[in-house]
């Protein structure tokens, strides 16, 4: 199977704020949003084609290579697809297409979308939606409710977006008089169903200049601060009669955490990770498990005060790992809401905070499901040179 990739790059970006095109904005250490882009998918190993469409005037910023050729984009993105697409070889069974404001695409993502374009013919990333979805009407410079949509119905488009050759090539040869925003609208309205694959919230699309600044920050382009790391762990004996919380979310299970505290075991690994990294003392120090304040207490608002006490001490949280070890429950189904919670708390983007979880695999107290233990890993930047 040969899969071409094209990387729609024909945009202007003036939401950006940029002088000119964003994709040639340098993010950090001469590389620009499309480098990044394209690197992603040339890294790729499934990956045997990329065609790049950027603005006219604009091919000789990017050198095409035996993998990699340059288009000038049209006026409309269906336009510049339609120039990127005649330049895609003949024997591409697959062509994806991404676009180059997303330069934060995983490895996981491109290849998940090609294997689900290859069993069904069209597929999309896509992310849930975790808010309530309200439909609004305008009247006069007035916004009121219209209606409330199915959450469970609704999802956030994603790039890349794949699909059969054949496919894509129908859709595009059938609707050259049409506004579209994605290329799966074009395959929708020619009758062709579209599969959704698992989106990332760390691919996000870059667009306005806070989303700029979010990028230089994440790819340490923003300076040469200073860099902390510190780690952080914790265990804890699971007991019936008592709540399973990680991460301030409340997770339904037959046994919970043994502590002090409310033994949020995530919140006390990412708290000594932050307090480490700061050389602020730890967990213990800083809320003993002797004072009967901190008795049940809320431990992400424990979190809180500890990012407080980093902050004060001229540290910025880049972004935290966690990788939680048990054998049951499941995290997946809660992942979301975790991250969700520690990046509130930390005051960073969710894409800023990664949680994991693994198995034991049945061995020693965490395998048999009598423990549960957490690893977390934070890097802090300082907020002066």
């Amino acid at each position: 199977m040969r899969v071409a990739a094209i990387i729609v790059a024909g945009g202007r970006g003036e939401r950006a704020g940029a002088d000119g095109p964003k994709q040639f904005l340098d993010l950090g250490d001469g590389r620009t949003m499309l480098d990044l882009t394209v690197h992603a998918f040339l890294s790729c190993a499934q990956v045997d084609e990329v065609v790049v469409a950027v603005p006219p005037g604009f091919a000789d910023r990017v050198p095409a290579t035996a993998r990699l050729q340059v288009v000038e984009g049209g006026a409309r993105r269906q336009d510049s697809m339609v120039n990127a697409f005649a330049r895609v070889s003949a024997e591409a069974d697959i062509v994806l297409v991404h676009d180059a404001a997303r330069p934060f695409v995983s490895q996981t993502i491109i290849l998940a979308t090609v294997a689900a374009a290859a069993q069904y013919g069209a597929a999309i990333a896509a992310l849930p939606v975790r808010d309530t979805v309200k439909r609004t009407a305008r009247t006069g410079t007035s916004r009121t409710i219209r209606d409330t949509l199915p959450r469970d119905e609704i999802v956030l488009a994603q790039t890349p977006q794949g699909f059969r050759r054949d496919i894509l090539s129908h859709a595009l040869a059938a609707a050259r008089d049409q506004d579209v925003t994605d290329e799966a609208m074009l395959v929708e309205r020619a009758g062709i169903p579209v599969h959704v694959v698992e989106g990332d919230p760390a691919n996000v699309k870059i667009t306005t200049p806070e989303d700029v600044a979010m990028a230089r920050r994440r790819i340490g382009g923003a300076g040469s601060m200073p860099v902390r790391i510190g780690t952080g762990y914790d265990l804890h004996r699971l007991a019936p009669g008592r709540p399973l919380i990680l991460a301030g979310v409340r997770i339904p299970f037959e046994t919970g955490l043994h502590g002090h505290s409310d033994a949020d075991l995530v919140c006390h690994a990412v708290t000594d990770a932050l307090l480490g990294a700061a050389a602020l003392g730890d967990i213990g120090l800083m809320f003993p498990d002797t004072d009967p304040k901190w008795k049940d207490a809320n431990s992400l608002e424990l979190l809180r005060v500890a990012a407080d006490e980093i902050r004060s001490a001229g540290w910025t949280v880049s972004n935290v790992d966690v990788t939680v070890i048990a054998e049951r429950p499941k995290l997946r189904p809660h992942v979301a809401a975790m991250r969700t919670n520690l990046a509130r708390v930390l005051g960073v983007d969710v894409t800023a905070v990664s949680v994991k979880g693994k198995t034991n695999e049945t061995v020693d107290a965490i395998g048999r499901g009598e423990a549960m233990a957490c690893h977390a890993v934070a890097l802090l930047r300082g907020d002066t040179a």
